[in-house]
């Protein structure tokens, strides 16, 4: 038994070196072989998750109460919380799961910046796909779903560009983000299912 679990945990340790490998290998390929001449446009993208982000949620909100459209109020809450819930989880998760950024474990990686926290998961990889997946299930036109992904996915992958995250980092990110903005939508639809169940029944 003791011979079973030796073997177990130096699979699984190998298993784990290997995927961490192929993790930092997938990050060389696009940070050691990037168009430097992209660099800025790709900071100008990755500094854009707050502006937009917050932002696009802002003008819902804001839009809705000057109208007074109670679904566009509504539209707007939900995107505000899929982004702070996202946001606190992503916190979260850093702090339990201490990675280290890959400039700390690899010398040739180039980062833009020397981040000082954790990286896993990217929370701008995880905000972006919050507020496009929030827009996407609100706002179901083509016009609105195919730019707001569009640019999560330019966000996620600055993130590998400029050296300060691996591609796992910025895939938990992405799930974290959208699975999060599901699951607000879902709470909303439920909370207000159970609100007109009550005015009805007074």
């Amino acid at each position: 038994m003791r011979l079973y679990l030796i073997l177990f945990f130096l699979l699984f340790a190998n298993i784990e070196s290997a995927a961490q490998n192929f993790d930092a290998n997938i990050l060389k390929s696009v940070n050691t072989n990037r168009n430097k001449s992209l660099d800025n446009a790709f900071k100008f993208i990755t500094n854009s998750v707050a502006p937009i982000a917050i932002g696009s949620s802002f003008i819902t909100l804001g839009t809705g109460y000057l109208k007074k459209d109670k679904a566009l109020q509504l539209k707007g809450w939900e995107a505000t919380a899929s982004i702070f819930i996202a946001t606190g989880t992503g916190y979260v998760m850093k702090r339990i799961i201490q990675r280290n950024r890959p400039f700390v474990d690899y010398s040739f990686i180039d980062p833009y910046k020397p981040y000082t926290d954790f990286s896993f998961p990217s929370n701008h990889s995880t905000i972006a796909f919050a507020a496009a997946t929030s827009m996407a299930i609100n706002f179901k036109k083509w016009y609105v779903v195919v730019p707001a992904y569009g640019w999560a996915t330019l966000v996620a992958y600055s993130r590998m560009h400029l050296g300060v995250h691996y591609p796992t980092d910025v895939m938990a990110g992405a799930v974290l983000g959208s699975g999060t903005a599901i699951l607000t939508h879902k709470a909303n639809q439920w909370l207000q299912k159970k609100k007109t169940k009550k005015f009805i029944s007074h």
